[in-house]
């Protein structure tokens, strides 16, 4: 006889003592890839050229987004997998990839820094640092723009909020966690439409989504079964 289905798990805290990063550990470790960012992308040293330094800050702005998006891609990806309701495979699985999972988003905001500071940086970017924080504020692609500006910030929620658990009221980090579809649908919405490169990389943007869509639409397939399925008794159980 079928063992009962659980249809909830709490995400592990610290999958089997897995190192976690302290907040300040967090914020050394951003601050290092903020610093390496701006190196990688040619920020520091002078342009050799004048057309070098016309295109540098919206090359670098464009290169950091594409990494955001792939980091935040493979992030909800693993987050799915996490929250299976009812795979022991799974659950054996995720004492090894909740730690990418914890860790990755100190990755996606680091480059999403990178990605904003170099849009407000380039004048020619005609985003400037009210358009990049005020949603409908950017002359250019003023939606697209807007966007990603609401998927910046439902990031932080969802990230601040999953990290400090133990401030918030039982339960409430795990409802506004919930908004990493809303993260990625704006990112990826903002990728496409912002993009001038769009035509280019259609192929990763429609394989990002099918990947997500399908984890999602999986994951709610599994939960509505096994509602749907009888209850069964620790007593039928121990008969079985």
């Amino acid at each position: 006889m079928t063992p009962p289905v659980a249809t909830h798990r709490r995400l592990p805290t610290q999958a089997g003592g897995a190192f976690r990063l302290s907040g300040r550990g967090s914020a050394a470790l951003f601050a290092l890839l903020g610093l390496m960012l701006l190196v990688a992308t040619d920020q520091i040293v002078p342009a050799t050229s004048d057309r070098q330094a016309e295109l540098r800050l919206w090359l670098a702005a464009r290169a950091t987004g594409l990494v955001a998006f792939g980091l935040l891609t493979v992030q909800v990806l693993i987050g799915l997998v996490l929250s299976h309701p009812n795979n022991k495979a799974t659950w054996k699985l995720s004492k090894r990839i909740f730690p990418w999972h914890d860790h990755l988003w100190i990755f996606v905001t680091a480059f999403l820094v990178v990605h904003v500071l170099s849009l407000i940086g380039d004048p020619k970017s005609h985003v400037g640092i009210v358009g990049a924080f005020v949603p409908g504020m950017s002359e250019y692609r003023t939606v697209a723009v807007a966007l990603g500006t609401i998927g910046l910030y439902a990031l932080l929620i969802t990230a601040v909020s999953a990290r400090w658990t133990k401030l918030l009221p039982p339960g409430v980090w795990l409802r506004l966690h919930r908004l990493s579809i809303v993260v990625f649908l704006a990112a990826w919405t903002h990728g496409v439409l912002s993009g001038t490169d769009t035509p280019t990389l259609r192929l990763a943007y429609v394989a990002a989504g099918v990947l997500v869509a399908l984890a999602a639409a999986y994951r709610y397939w599994v939960i509505r079964a096994a509602r749907k399925a009888p209850a069964v008794t620790h007593m039928e159980v121990s008969r079985t």
